[in-house]
């Protein structure tokens, strides 16, 4: 069985042995996994039953997946409510930071008590390795500094896919660690490409992890007209971390993470 691979050391994980503040108990694990199939890296491939470096492959089981939504459905209405977000009028917005290459803009979400964020800036290169390294796939742990672990649960045709991960601890233990169960699904988008995401309601759940749950959200991205070597990244983020840390703490801390996420992915694709 292939050894499950880990993210390098993030800036904002949590110290050795700190308890994070907003832990809570969680129901024991159950253990047992079905079979895994890698999520396509490129748009169109299929390499179903592959093994990728940097996502974790999980082992057959006698456990069964869980049932799950008509998967071309919920790809179709997620791609849709992206879109919509993507079509907001500009005075919908509030700046909430910005820095000489990338702007943050937020809006109260309609989906839960928080903010729906919107970020967007300038990434020198093309739009497919962008997203290669956004999406699922062997490059995102990588160098994504909050990401720590990535199981495909399931793979399905049109590139979609059911994904389990874990992020690290963040602002100095105030946000203990946290696993999220979403369904991803990359389409063509114009002249580029849209990776976008929904968590699901799954029951199997870590001690050591409190379940996050992310809204509708996705990355559009699309060529420069004047600089087709270069692209332009719009992401539209709304997540509930849950737990016992107030919304209000989050949506404080969501603008610099988007910063930073931006800042990181450069890097990554400078170095590939």
């Amino acid at each position: 069985m292939r050894e499950r691979r880990r993210a390098p050391q993030g800036r904002a994980r949590l110290s050795e042995g700190a308890p994070a503040v907003d832990s809570v108990p969680a129901p024991p694990a159950v253990h047992g996994r079905r079979k895994v199939r890698a999520f396509t890296p490129g748009v169109g491939g299929d390499t179903k039953g592959q093994c990728f470096p940097s996502a974790h492959c999980v082992p057959n089981s006698e456990k069964q997946m869980e049932a799950l939504p008509d998967a071309a459905a919920l790809a179709t209405r997620l791609k849709n409510t992206l879109i919509q977000y993507h079509s907001l009028e500009d005075e919908k917005w509030r700046v909430a930071k910005k820095t000489k290459d990338v702007t943050i803009w937020r809006k109260p979400s309609e989906e839960f008590n928080g903010y729906l964020f919107k970020a967007q800036g300038v990434i020198d290169d093309l739009v497919n390795s962008v997203i290669d390294h956004i999406r699922p796939g062997p490059c995102r742990l990588d160098w994504d500094s909050l990401m720590t672990s990535l199981d495909i649960l399931e793979h399905f045709e049109e590139n979609c896919c059911v994904m389990r991960y874990t992020t690290a601890g963040q602002l100095w233990n105030i946000i203990s660690p946290r696993e999220f169960v979403d369904f991803s699904y990359t389409v063509g988008y114009k002249e580029g490409l849209l990776s976008c995401g929904i968590s699901l309601d799954w029951s199997e759940k870590r001690s050591e992890f409190v379940r996050g749950y992310n809204h509708p959200c996705g990355w559009f991205c699309v060529p420069l007209k004047e600089s087709p070597s270069r692209s332009l990244l719009t992401g539209y983020i709304q997540t509930d971390l849950r737990g016992m840390i107030p919304q209000s703490a989050v949506d404080t801390a969501m603008a610099s993470t988007l910063i930073n996420f931006y800042g990181d992915l450069q890097k990554a694709l400078q170095k590939a």
